[in-house]
C-alpha cells in the first residue's frame, strides 16, 4: 500500500507550516525580522514581561532555542531584559520600544499571509479548519504533557 502524503495530518501540517514560515519570512524581511521571532512577539505583544522559561513554555519551544532567539532579538534591539528587583536571578523580558512600534506592521503582514492561506476556504470552512486545528494542537499538547 503506497503512502499518500495528502492523507497524513502530520505531513500536511508540517508542509503548511513550512510554507507559512517562508511566506511570513518574505513579508518580514524588509523589517529585518524572521518568523522565528513571532512566538516572542505574540507572547509579549500585550505589553507584559515574561521570563525566558515562561516564553519557552508558552511558545512550546525548547529552552536552548528560546535562548538563542532572545539573544538575536536583543542584538537586533527588539527586546529588553530587566533583572527582577526582588530576585536578581530572575530576568524579565519585554518588547523594546522599537519592536512595539513595528507591532502593527508585523500583525498586518501576518494577517496578509493568513488571508492568502485561507483564501480557498469560505468563512464556515475557515472557522471549522481553525477549530479543528485547535483541537489537534490541544490533543498533541496533552499527549506530550502525559509523557
Amino acid at each position: 500500500m503506497p503512502l499518500d502524503r495528502r492523507q497524513s495530518a502530520g505531513y500536511m501540517t508540517n508542509w503548511a507550516a513550512r510554507l507559512f514560515a517562508r511566506a511570513i519570512d518574505q513579508k518580514l524581511k524588509p523589517l529585518g525580522l524572521s518568523s522565528g521571532y513571532l512566538p516572542v512577539f505574540f507572547a509579549l505583544a500585550d505589553g507584559s514581561a515574561r521570563t525566558q522559561k515562561q516564553l519557552a513554555r508558552d511558545a512550546s519551544i525548547e529552552q536552548p532555542t528560546m535562548a538563542a532567539t532572545l539573544n538575536r532579538m536583543e542584538r537586533d534591539g527588539l527586546i529588553t531584559r530587566e533583572k527582577d528587583s526582588d530576585d536578581r536571578r530572575v530576568t524579565h523580558i519585554r518588547l523594546s520600544d522599537q519592536a512595539r512600534t513595528n507591532a502593527a506592521d508585523i500583525q498586518a503582514m501576518v494577517n496578509q499571509v493568513n488571508e492568502t492561506a485561507l483564501s480557498g476556504l469560505n468563512s464556515l470552512e475557515q472557522r471549522v479548519f481553525l477549530d479543528a486545528l485547535g483541537k489537534v494542537t490541544t490533543a498533541l499538547a496533552k499527549a506530550e504533557d502525559a509523557e
